[in-house]
């Protein structure tokens, strides 16, 4: 490990997210003592203005508070940045261009694991806020690798998904599960191979129904968590 990579992690969006997000990370790094975890940084500020408002020009632009964010991370010393939140790289060029450092970019840590889950080119599933869609952030960047990105339709948005994120950040993550187990079991059935979990509150609530023997999620079909794809992305920065 090289203990002089800080790794900086720009959360509060929502909490929960990123707390499990530094969970994740620290389970997932090979380690034998606390010397080799990765040196991190969490800069948890909730009061960054909600992104899919924010975007949408219903509320206020929650540019100002990542930048300032990612300041405080840099004057921290870290030298690489993690965003567990996935509406928020709708400003990844602004947040790059000031950054100075790398910034991990979670749409680029799913298609990792989705390469290394060895699902074929060919449709997918995507689940995420309205705002995560409506910029096509995962549509774009994956479809340019061959993969087919299936999205809910408005009426399972509305009904299922939107309300099971607000669910997750009001804290009742248990009551998340059956409208996004359902709204999944929706895009399998229209012949998604996988479905990436494109919303950081999403693999909490999917968490919190059944498991396999393995511990993964039984879905129907393989879910790419990008929270625990963030993770890896970290390590294999902080590793290498």
């Amino acid at each position: 490990m090289a203990q002089d990579r800080i790794l900086g992690v720009l959360g509060g969006m929502g909490p929960l997210a990123s707390a499990q997000f530094m969970l994740r990370l620290t389970l997932l790094t090979p380690a034998e003592r606390d010397q080799d975890h990765i040196p991190a940084v969490l800069w948890s500020d909730p009061r960054v203005p909600d992104r899919t408002r924010g975007k949408s020009g219903d509320g206020p632009d929650p540019l100002p508070w990542l930048l300032r964010g990612i300041a405080g991370l840099r004057e921290a010393g870290c030298a690489a940045i993690a965003i567990p939140c996935n509406t928020a790289h709708g400003w990844y060029a602004e947040m790059a261009a000031a950054a100075g450092c790398p910034i991990l970019h979670i749409v680029d840590a799913a298609a990792a694991d989705l390469r290394a889950a060895r699902i074929p080119a060919g449709p997918i599933g995507v689940m995420g806020t309205a705002a995560t869609l409506a910029m096509r952030l995962y549509q774009d960047r994956l479809g340019a690798l061959g993969w087919d990105c299936l999205i809910p339709p408005e009426d399972d948005m509305r009904r299922l998904v939107s309300p099971a994120i607000a669910l997750v950040k009001a804290n009742h993550v248990a009551e998340a599960y059956a409208p996004l187990a359902e709204a999944a079991r929706n895009l399998t059935a229209r012949g998604a191979r996988a479905v990436v979990l494109g919303c950081t509150e999403i693999p909490l609530g999917i968490a919190a129904g059944p498991t396999d023997t393995l511990g993964a999620p039984v879905m129907g079909a393989p879910v790419i968590d990008t929270i625990d794809a963030l993770a890896r992305a970290a390590i294999r920065w902080a590793t290498g």
